[in-house]
């Protein structure tokens, strides 16, 4: 069974690392370029008609992958797993249309606010109400109503509340990796590993789930998730993905992914985190992403209260180069912080495992 995972992530790495410079040549050949803010960094501008949305090689290549995988070997595919590639999907269509306005359309601020936030409430909520629905017979529905960290704890928040709680995250993540997409390869790089975090995480929890517990020596310690070793699928689909559009997207980019890519990513970790019962976890896991959004978060808090800027530019990638620093230095320390995260997140998720045995 897990050749599945296998498949997933080879068949994703081959497919964006051929068809990526397809889309290139296509976005290209359009004149799809990306828009650069003039209060950027100067470096910035010569980045200026880099072919963008390139979000579309990777969310297809994962599709295909996760799709092909199933058909390889036989095994059909699960709710958990279609969920979150239809929020992946969903998520991503709300961003292309966002970057069809301001490249095509030449509107710098593409969808307008109300649309783009109804664009993704409406997905949010359709992944949430559907992620309550489709119980397994140990009556485990792809998501639960109470909160998570390295799994369920607490009481029932009940269904409302929980579509509440599921919109944040899918928000926070999706803006989150949106605001960490300024600098070449910086996102694409970071969420590769954090999708390798949730290869493991799933395949850990297929190995520990409570509908094996009779075999199980710590059957106290089990997980109660209903499609595991499909999430270990879906996320191994992206890793490969995002790896091989790395190799394009690396500096120098030779194409960005644009807010089709960053939104369609950010709502895969939400769904992943959701359905993997580690919602609080993906904080950790992806902690660059979170350090990013709340470096924007203390910037605009502070102009609004003191007129004073607590960073030279936000987001804070953008801090370090105007101190100075190359644009792959910040890419690659930034990395090194995202792996820190990633593997003290992995460390706590054994962690609790480890301490019910």
């Amino acid at each position: 069974m897990m050749n599945q995972i296998l498949f997933a992530g080879v068949i994703g790495l081959f497919l964006t690392l051929v068809g990526t410079p397809l889309l290139i040549k296509l976005l290209a050949r359009k004149g799809y370029g990306q828009y650069i803010r003039d209060d950027g960094p100067r470096e910035h501008h010569s980045k200026r008609g880099t072919p963008t949305m390139g979000g579309i090689a990777f969310i297809l290549a994962t599709l295909v992958a996760y799709f092909l995988s199933k058909v390889i070997t036989g095994k059909p595919p699960t709710f958990s797993g279609l969920l979150v590639l239809g929020l992946m999907t969903g998520m991503g269509v709300v961003g292309f249309l966002d970057d069809y306005i301001k490249i095509v359309k030449r509107r710098s601020l593409g969808l307008r606010a109300k649309a783009k936030m109804a664009g993704q409430l409406i997905v949010g909520i359709a992944f949430a109400v559907l992620a309550l629905q489709f119980a397994d017979n140990r009556n485990n529905t792809p998501a639960s109503t109470r909160l998570s960290f390295v799994q369920d704890f607490g009481w029932s928040i009940g269904p409302v509340l929980f579509v509440v709680w599921a919109l944040f995250m899918i928000l926070a993540m999706s803006n989150g990796v949106n605001l960490t997409d300024g600098l070449d390869g910086l996102a694409t790089g970071a969420a590769t590993m954090v999708f390798g975090a949730y290869t493991f995480i799933g395949v850990w929890q297929f190995q520990e789930s409570c509908a094996n517990a009779q075999t199980l020596t710590n059957p106290g310690a089990c997980y109660e998730v209903r499609d595991p070793l499909d999430l270990a699928v879906v996320a191994a689909a992206l890793m490969g993905s995002c790896f091989g559009f790395l190799w394009w997207n690396t500096s120098p980019a030779k194409i960005f992914m644009g807010d089709t890519g960053s939104l369609a990513l950010g709502g895969a970790l939400a769904g992943l985190a959701i359905c993997s019962r580690t919602e609080l976890l993906v904080a950790l896991l992806g902690g660059l992403f979170v350090l990013i959004t709340m470096s924007v978060v203390i910037q605009v808090g502070s102009f609004r209260l003191t007129g004073k800027r607590v960073f030279r530019m936000a987001p804070l990638q953008h801090h370090f180069e105007l101190k100075g620093w190359s644009e792959v230095l910040v890419v690659v320390r930034f990395w090194i912080i995202q792996g820190m995260c990633v593997i003290v997140g992995l460390g706590l998720f054994y962690a609790g495992w480890a301490a019910k045995k």
